[in-house]
């Protein structure tokens, strides 16, 4: 089942989300966003054609590939610390059995099934690429889980572990 805002929309149960960009291909989610993109705007796309992971790797099909767009007020030093927010939104929505590698990797035993990457200017544009259903290259792992349920747990997540990291004060050194 394709993602379409009809979808997504009833099922989303915070604010991420309800600005939604979607698209049966693009090169990146996170170029999908626009400028103007609210706090907590999703984009999603089915396939992406120039998708990149960490240390320019590609991630361009996956089961569930999307990006979310944050401001946050924290000072700029912490901002990296949203990669292991992210992270463990992914984690925490797969299961007891998924670990975070940092910095941006989520595992299943030793195979990777999905990787996080952020990218900062003026906001944090968070892309998260979820292996679902199978793995397209190999000794990668998947997430057998229906595609809407785990984004929409995902986002959750991620909205509540964004609180929480927003609410901390910046730790003395």
């Amino acid at each position: 089942m394709a993602l379409t805002a009809d979808v997504v929309l009833p099922a989303l149960r915070g604010t991420y989300g309800r600005e939604y960009h979607y698209a049966l291909e693009t090169e990146t989610t996170q170029r999908m966003l626009p400028p103007g993109a609210v706090h907590g705007a999703v984009a999603l796309a089915e396939r992406q054609t120039a998708g990149r992971g960490r240390l320019g790797r590609s991630w361009v099909d996956s089961g569930l590939m999307f990006s979310v767009a944050l401001y946050p007020s924290a000072p700029v030093a912490r901002w990296p610390e949203l990669t292991l927010v992210a992270a463990r939104a992914v984690a925490d929505a797969v299961g007891p059995e998924a670990a975070i590698k940092d910095p941006n990797d989520v595992m299943i035993g030793e195979r990777k099934v999905a990787g996080i990457l952020a990218e900062a200017s003026e906001r944090v544009v968070l892309g998260i690429g979820i292996n679902v259903g199978a793995a397209r290259w190999p000794g990668a792992g998947f997430v057998e889980r229906d595609r809407l349920e785990l984004f929409v747990e995902v986002l959750e997540l991620l909205e509540r572990g964004y609180a929480a990291w927003a609410a901390t004060p910046l730790r003395p050194r």
